[in-house]
């Protein structure tokens, strides 16, 4: 049976042959198997009284070709043969398959797979209310009987399908950004934990920012706890590359070196078996972490230092200006080469002191318009102006990853963290 699509009246073109359509118009897309159409009413108007844009396919072959990002809504009759590849007869008969032996649903299913943000109408006979309150089960928005269709039903139908559409996918973004949300939430837990320092004189501050790509954390990892002999264990790391697997390796990387320095173990021998940790974890030999790790003695005026392929830290005192530690003699990054050995070097802090541990990500930002990076001693030279502010703790750490975002003229492209550790004496 032809199917009752109003008839549009013919639109202007421009010399090229392009269609001259109102700003705000409406595309209809109707898949029907009728060769011959049944274009009947005059016009069909949007709410605006833009003419809707009418496009006709016979099957899903000539539909996926004219489903280009401008059709707004399809309209799909129920009655197509099955996969939408047979076409009927001048009587009406089918000749592949009978509908009425067919799953009538099975092309809206199609239809719906490779236009999963169109607004989707089906079209059917009264009879068929059955079925046609299923196919808004199956995913449809709405349906209609082709005995009740006009102009006017039918350009209602398709405003508020498009409508209804747009709804749910802001839905489902809005459900999608909450789940992203806990996710981000639960990386957070095991990525940015809450330090273990109770009994310790040393102040505890630390930043976190994702790069501008992601929404969630990435692979930078840090943790503070203090032993039972009094000493404090700082750590900050970051594994290569993006995603959720190195997230997750993050993660793991980070709980094994609590759990291992609560055991007791420090300096080469710890490092060396978070590499082991994350040989056995990675998904990939081409994953490797960089890892920076300080034991600061139970007096607080020594400190152990240890790097892992990672920047050295940056030490400041009154009434001197801020220097990175010595970082000659380092070990290598986690996961690059077997049996690795990580020299500890020991550091002199005083009485009163801060210490910042951080990603390459605050350094590896952009200065200007121009290729320049930040660097550690563009950095050195950063700290040391907020100090002479009298800046110091969280406010010291915002104000640093602050400036870093606006000299790179922007989000920088790597995740930022930054862990400050400070203490002093009366």
């Amino acid at each position: 049976m032809p199917v009752p699509v109003p008839r549009q009246r013919e639109i202007p073109t421009t010399e090229s042959g392009q269609a001259v359509l109102p700003q705000a118009s409406l595309t209809l897309l109707v898949i029907e198997d009728d060769p011959a159409g049944g274009l009947t009413v005059p016009e069909i108007l949007d709410a605006d009284r833009h003419r809707i844009r009418l496009r006709t396919a016979r099957n899903l072959t000539e539909a996926s070709r004219l489903l280009t990002p401008d059709v707004h809504c399809i309209l799909l009759d129920l009655a197509l043969p099955r996969g939408g590849a047979g076409s009927r007869t001048a009587g009406g008969a089918a000749t592949d398959t009978d509908p009425d032996t067919a799953d009538q649903l099975d092309t809206l299913r199609q239809v719906l797979r490779i236009a999963p943000r169109h607004a989707v109408l089906v079209l059917t006979a009264e009879a068929d209310a059955e079925r046609a309150a299923e196919a808004v089960r199956v995913g449809a928005q709405d349906f209609l009987f082709r005995d009740e269709l006009d102009g006017r039903v039918l350009s209602r139908a398709i405003r508020y399908a498009v409508e209804r559409k747009r709804a749910d996918i802001a839905q489902y973004k809005l459900a999608e950004s909450k789940l992203r949300a806990q996710e981000n939430a639960r990386l957070e837990r095991g990525l940015l934990p809450t330090p273990l320092l109770e009994g310790s004189d040393l102040r505890f501050a630390a930043r976190y920012r994702p790069g501008r790509s992601r929404a969630l954390l990435g692979g930078d990892f840090y943790d503070t706890v203090r032993t039972p002999d009094g000493t404090v264990h700082a750590m900050i790391g970051d594994v290569c590359g993006h995603g959720p697997d190195e997230a997750a390796l993050g993660v793991e990387l980070r709980i094994a070196w609590r759990a291992l320095t609560l055991a007791g173990l420090c300096g080469d021998d710890l490092l060396a078996t978070l590499q082991e940790v994350l040989e056995v974890e990675r998904p990939c030999e081409e994953i490797f972490a960089t890892l920076c790790t300080v034991d600061i003695s139970p007096d607080g005026r020594r400190a152990g230092l240890c790097l892992a392929g990672h920047p050295a830290p940056l030490v400041s005192r009154p009434g001197r200006p801020a220097r990175l530690l010595p970082y000659e003699n380092s070990g290598p990054a986690l996961g690059l080469l077997p049996k690795a050995r990580w020299p500890r070097r020991q550091v002199e802090l005083g009485g009163t002191w801060s210490l910042m541990l951080y990603t390459d990500g605050l350094i590896e930002g952009r200065v200007g318009d121009g290729k320049e990076r930040l660097g550690q001693d563009g950095m050195v030279e950063m700290i040391n102006r907020h100090l002479e502010r009298g800046l110091s703790g969280e406010a010291l750490l915002e104000a640093s990853v602050t400036e870093a975002r606006r000299l790179n003229g922007g989000e920088l492209t790597d995740d930022v963290a930054v862990v400050l550790l400070s203490r002093s004496t009366p």
